[in-house]
């Protein structure tokens, strides 16, 4: 399986097991500080399971990133249904999750972002997953910034990426919850300047 598929490969028990328990691990120890030994261990399987259905770690982190981003966009669709019609109400449901994520008891920065600042090549595969999961995140927020007949949608949409991303920071180095709010209002300030 090639590390830069954007299609994910065939689920069985084994193989969401594995990217679960790495994805956990990853997220609370890092990439580099948590080795395969190790990820083996706590999932309980023989190494002939990862080299099954990864020929190297770097290829199982871009499978946990990508299994985490199908994760997101499930989430942000059904979010997204839950609003209604309005884009909006679409718009402050996709701003309002932060807020419920920095609170949570396991939250622990972006696993994209901490991904990026462990593989900084831009040619890295992991890299590469991470380009991915932002930029369709900006193209979510483009999409109902259009709908919103904001000017030049795109443009404000990567402002407004910029505020959620160093809310993540910011709520992840201060433990600062009200950073997801203060987002909110800046994004919302942007998007009325912009209408």
């Amino acid at each position: 399986m090639p590390a830069t598929t954007d299609s994910p490969a065939p689920s069985t028990p084994k193989r969401d097991h594995l990217l679960a328990t790495a994805f956990r691990l990853f997220y609370r120890d890092g990439y580099h500080a948590v080795g395969i030994d190790t990820i083996l261990a706590e999932a309980k399987l023989a190494k002939m399971t990862l080299y099954h259905h990864f020929a190297s770690k770097e290829e199982l982190i871009v499978a946990v990133l990508e299994r985490r981003s199908a994760e997101v966009r499930a989430r942000q669709a059904a979010l997204l249904e839950a609003a209604g019609p309005s884009p909006r109400k679409r718009l402050l449901a996709l701003l309002d999750q932060q807020e419920k994520r920095f609170a949570s008891a396991d939250f622990n920065g972006c696993p994209f972002i901490r991904a990026v600042a462990e593989y900084p090549a831009l040619d890295s595969p992991v890299h590469q997953a991470v380009v991915r999961h932002k930029q369709r995140g900006i193209d979510l927020l483009a999409g109902l910034l259009a709908e919103l007949e904001v000017v030049q949608p795109e443009t404000v949409a990567r402002q407004i990426s910029l505020l959620l991303e160093g809310a993540i920071v910011t709520a992840h180095t201060f433990g600062d919850r009200q950073a997801a709010g203060q987002a909110r209002a800046a994004a919302l300030a942007l998007v009325k300047a912009a209408a």
